[in-house]
């Protein structure tokens, strides 16, 4: 391999002839071999767009304030907007875990803005003191974390959770009227529509995007402008307004300068609180999933309630055996979201003094968990909710047989005595009307209005 020599604070470094990058980000390439996990794929590509953003944004405020010239500003913007649409994606070779602070990636970028500014307008652009002029790495990758989040929530997540809740309430107006047996403890219980069993999921679902919302707003409060502890040394007092204001035009979203530089530097504090919304949603697609796959137990030996798309063959070994995949998989990304969030908040504590210096790790799960969400969400409504059948036959037969219907008659004979007939029903296995008609002598024409599973899902006193 032929190399060229660059230099940098701590003497001369070999770097492969053509890498845009320099010898900042050759030392950490060589430094940190741990993972093989770069922020441009399978996780993070939107981290090195919001590298992208910044340093456009960067160059765009210190030209208005009268800092950078109009030539390297430009050229800067150029090379600023080929990172922003993945041009220089190979050229981000780094490991995700680095240095605390990021300062690796973010040298990667100043680099490699600068080698591609300086080449295509023949400027002398320098990594440090033109691609970074107003920031350091402190304020820089928390902000990074802080627009690569938002841009993932706006353009991924949030859509798809839509999805999923549009896809279950036309599934209820679909099932409503089909009556089950409710499970608690997973016994039987009392009847339940399958309409209401789906809204139970929709109001977590929509209680859940409550909580992801007021979460994401946290994120669009930028730090940046508070450079290396806080205090903004090194930046134009006004550089934070300017840089936020030309964030929103590049990007859409509403970001505003933070309240306190000092909290943005030291704390990830609002990823810890948006992971931890994320988690809570997988939590609720954990319930989704196994319900799913509860209800779609069997076929024979199963509850069988429903029978979900049959997408694959489900054994090497077992003719004809099909399992229900989506689900598993979802359930799957649902724990490794659960785990992202573990790491998010042991990282959480390492905000030492003025700097938090675990903040790669933040991004790439936080960015991991929002991912999985974003692309589980579309497939469990489409290849499970939306195309599951009901079963009717098997959960009318079940539903005759349930004698925990006798607790409508509670208010007429008492819980004892509806409970010893429950018990002779499930002893004798015969339906609860034949028992309740034989131990009470009710008439078989009331009982069957009284224990009308239809009815009962209804609530109330019948």
């Amino acid at each position: 391999m032929k190399y060229r020599i660059e230099k940098d604070s701590l003497g001369n470094v070999k770097v492969p002839e053509d890498a845009l990058w320099g010898a900042q980000t050759q030392r950490a390439l060589e430094n940190f071999k741990i993972s093989g996990i770069k922020f441009t794929f399978p996780f993070g590509r939107s981290f090195i767009e919001a590298l992208g953003v910044i340093k456009y944004s960067a160059a765009v405020s210190n030209n208005k304030l009268k800092l950078l010239s109009a030539k390297k500003a430009n050229a800067i913007k150029s090379a600023s907007k080929g990172v922003i649409k993945g041009d220089y994606d190979d050229a981000f070779p780094l490991d995700v875990f680095q240095t605390g602070s990021g300062t690796s990636t973010n040298m990667n970028a100043n680099e490699v803005i600068a080698n591609v500014a300086s080449k295509k307008t023949k400027t002398d652009i320098n990594a440090n003191d033109d691609v970074n002029m107003s920031q350091s790495s402190n304020d820089v990758i928390p902000t990074a974390i802080c627009i690569s989040a938002s841009i993932d929530m706006q353009r991924q997540l949030l859509p798809s959770l839509d999805i999923l809740i549009n896809t279950i309430d036309k599934k209820m107006k679909e099932v409503k009227g089909s009556v089950k047996t409710g499970r608690t403890h997973l016994m039987d219980a009392m009847p339940i529509d399958f309409s209401q069993e789906l809204s139970g999921w929709k109001a977590q679902l929509e209680s859940s995007k409550k909580s992801l919302i007021a979460a994401s707003s946290r994120m669009l409060e930028l730090p940046q402008g508070g450079t290396a502890i806080g205090t903004g040394i090194n930046t134009h007092k006004d550089f934070s307004k300017h840089f936020c204001n030309e964030v929103n035009a590049l990007t859409g979203l509403k970001t505003k300068q933070a309240k306190n530089f000092f909290q943005g530097l030291s704390s990830v504090d609002n990823a810890v609180e948006l992971s931890s919304a994320v988690k809570n949603l997988s939590i609720v697609l954990m319930k989704i999933s196994n319900d799913l796959r509860w209800m779609n137990s069997g076929p024979l030996t199963g509850l069988s309630e429903i029978e979900l798309e049959a997408l694959q063959p489900g054994s090497s070994i077992m003719p004809g055996k099909v399992n229900p995949v989506i689900p598993e998989a979802v359930a799957m990304a649902c724990a490794d979201v659960i785990g992202n969030d573990t790491t998010i908040t042991v990282a959480g504590q390492s905000g030492n003094f003025q700097l938090n210096v675990m903040l790669p790790v933040v991004a790439y799960n936080l960015l991991k968990s929002i991912t999985l969400m974003a692309n589980s969400m579309p497939l469990l409504a489409s290849k499970a909710i939306k195309t599951f059948k009901i079963n009717s036959k098997n959960i009318e037969e079940s539903l005759s047989k349930n004698p925990i219907l006798v607790t409508a008659l509670n208010r007429k004979i008492g819980y004892v005595k509806a409970a010893a007939i429950a018990k002779k029903a499930y002893k004798e296995n015969k339906s609860i009307i034949d028992v309740a008609h034989k131990e009470t002598g009710i008439g078989i024409k009331e009982l069957t209005k009284l224990l009308d599973p239809s009815k009962l899902t209804k609530g109330g006193i019948n």
